[in-house]
């Protein structure tokens, strides 16, 4: 199993939507190293941490699991600010997971706070200039920050 992190702004789709949902495509991602991760990584039963981002203040929002495969992320032909022109039904440049809601974080986990931890330190959202939407967690990286957020999910 792999770990990941799923960052998205609360003002466009948060934990709550989520929640809601219960289930969703998670499309409109523009990265295609982020791209690779959900084709080439994400396998369905991965387990998901939600960080919102562009909020105050940012953090580990909740957990999702993966729960279906990639496929043709149907924003890319719909007009919008997703659309890409170079995309077709047959060929299709962007794909997207299905994502199910597993919890809310009991204890929402600011940046401030990952920062703070010592075991953190390595991880892609702490990186330098990094602007991925999708990022691998390593095992010991998820469990530290499942700790923090008090998820009732065994890691």
């Amino acid at each position: 199993m792999n770990h990941w992190l799923l960052k998205t702004e609360p003002s466009t789709y948060s934990i709550d939507d989520l929640e809601r949902d219960r289930r969703t495509r998670w499309t409109g991602v523009r990265n295609f190293l982020a791209r690779n991760f959900m084709t080439d990584g994400m396998k369905p039963g991965d387990l998901a941490l939600i960080y919102h981002s562009s909020a105050e203040p940012p953090g580990v929002a909740g957990l999702a699991r993966i729960s279906a495969a990639a496929a043709p992320d149907k924003t890319q032909f719909e007009p919008g600010d997703a659309f890409d022109p170079r995309a077709t039904r047959a060929t299709p440049v962007w794909f997207a997971v299905e994502v199910e809601f597993l919890e809310r974080a009991p204890t929402f986990v600011p940046l401030a706070a990952i920062r703070a931890e010592k075991k953190l330190a390595r991880m892609e959202l702490l990186r330098k200039g990094s602007r991925l939407s999708i990022s691998p967690v390593t095992p010991a990286q998820f469990r530290t920050l499942s700790k923090l957020a008090h998820f009732h999910q065994s890691p």
